[in-house]
C-alpha cells in the first residue's frame, strides 16, 4: 500500500515515491559531502539528508525530479525529517503530479465560473476591457500556478484560489462600505498578482524566473495595464488608477510597493490581500498539529507560534 508523507511516525522505516523539490550539497565537519533534500507528495513537505552519497548520485538528482526513496524517520528539533538509505530516479515512469502536489481543494471548472462571473459584472467598460483582454492572454496558467514559491497558496491551483477568496472579500466590503467603487476592487483584486505567471517557473518544483527576479510581479503588472490600455486606446483613469491599486498593493515600501495607497479601493486591496495569505498560512501551519500543540515559529507572520484549540 503506497505510503503518504502525512502518515509518517517518529522511527518508521519506509519507502516512499515523492517529487524533489530542492536540493543542495554540502559537506561533513570530516569534509564528506552529502545532499539535502526538501521531499514532498500531495500530503506534505519534509526535510530530507542523504549522508553516504556516492560521487555519481553527489551531481545527478536536481529539483523537479520523481525519486523512490528509502530511509529512516527520526524526529529533529521538533519537526520529522528523513535519513535516506538509498535513493532511485524514478522520473523515466509516467507519474500523476497531483501525487506529488497539493491542490486546490476547489475544481478548476468551478473557479473558472466564479472567477468569470465576478469579471462580467464589471459595469465600468474601459476596467472591463483592460481585465478581459488580460484573462484572454493568461486563462489557460491562471488556473495552475501557484501564488507563490512558498508561504501562503504555494500550490497547483493557488493562484486562482487566492484571487477568488479576495474576490469573495471585496464583494462582502463593498456591501459594507458604499464609498467603494467595487468595479475597481473587483478588477485590483483580480489583476494584483497575474505578474506571478511571469515572475513564477510553474506549479512543479516553482522557482523565480529571470524576469521575476529582476522585474518582480508588481512591475510586471503595472506594465501589463499600462500597454493593454494603450493597445485598445484606453485614454480615461482607469488604466491610471488600476496601475495604482497594483503598485500600492503590498501596503508599505517596506513589503515592496514603491508607492502607498492613496485612494480607498487600493486601501482596501492592500487589507485583504493581506488577510487572505496569512490565514491561507495559518491554515497550512495548524494542519500541521494536533489539537492542544503549538505550530513551530512561522516567519511570515512575525515568527510567532500558533496554538490550535482543543475541540
Amino acid at each position: 500500500m503506497k505510503k503518504w508523507m502525512n502518515e509518517l511516525q517518529d522511527g518508521e522505516r519506509v519507502w516512499l515515491e515523492v517529487l524533489l523539490t530542492d536540493v543542495n550539497r554540502g559537506i561533513t565537519n570530516k569534509g564528506a559531502p552529502y545532499l539535502n533534500f526538501v521531499i514532498q507528495d500531495k500530503t506534505g513537505t519534509m526535510e530530507a539528508k542523504y549522508w553516504s552519497v556516492s560521487e555519481e548520485e553527489l551531481h545527478h538528482y536536481k529539483a523537479g525530479m520523481y525519486v523512490k526513496i528509502k530511509g529512516d524517520i527520526i524526529n529533529y528539533k521538533d519537526q520529522l525529517q528523513m535519513r535516506v538509505l538509498m535513493l532511485q530516479d524514478d522520473s523515466a515512469q509516467e507519474h500523476d503530479v497531483r501525487d506529488y502536489v497539493r491542490s486546490a481543494s476547489i475544481s478548476k471548472q468551478e473557479m473558472k465560473h466564479k472567477v468569470e462571473a465576478y469579471l462580467s459584472a464589471i459595469h465600468n467598460q474601459d476596467i472591463k476591457r483592460i481585465c478581459e483582454a488580460i484573462y484572454s492572454e493568461h486563462e489557460r496558467d491562471f488556473y495552475d500556478y501557484p501564488a507563490a514559491s512558498k508561504n501562503h497558496h504555494d500550490f497547483v491551483g493557488g493562484l486562482a484560489v487566492h484571487v477568488l477568496g479576495m474576490m469573495d472579500l471585496a464583494q462582502q466590503v463593498c456591501r459594507q462600505y458604499p464609498l467603494l467603487n467595487q468595479d475597481l476592487l473587483i478588477a485590483g483584486v483580480f489583476l494584483h498578482d497575474i505578474g506571478k505567471l511571469t515572475e513564477l517557473s510553474g506549479p512543479i518544483a516553482t522557482e523565480y524566473t529571470m524576469e521575476g527576479k529582476l522585474l518582480g510581479h508588481i512591475s510586471i503588472v503595472q506594465a501589463m495595464i499600462s500597454q493593454t490600455a494603450a493597445r485598445l486606446h484606453i485614454q480615461s483613469e482607469a488604466a491610471v488608477l488600476l496601475r495604482h491599486m497594483v503598485l500600492s498593493h503590498h501596503g508599505e515600501y517596506e513589503y515592496g510597493s514603491p508607492v502607498l495607497p492613496m485612494i480607498p479601493e487600493a486601501e482596501v486591496l492592500s487589507l485583504i490581500d493581506d488577510l487572505d495569505a496569512r490565514m491561507n498560512t495559518l491554515e497550512k501551519a495548524l494542519d500541521r498539529v494536533k489539537p492542544g500543540e503549538f505550530t513551530s515559529r512561522i516567519f511570515a507572520m512575525e515568527n510567532r507560534s500558533f496554538y490550535k484549540a482543543k475541540k
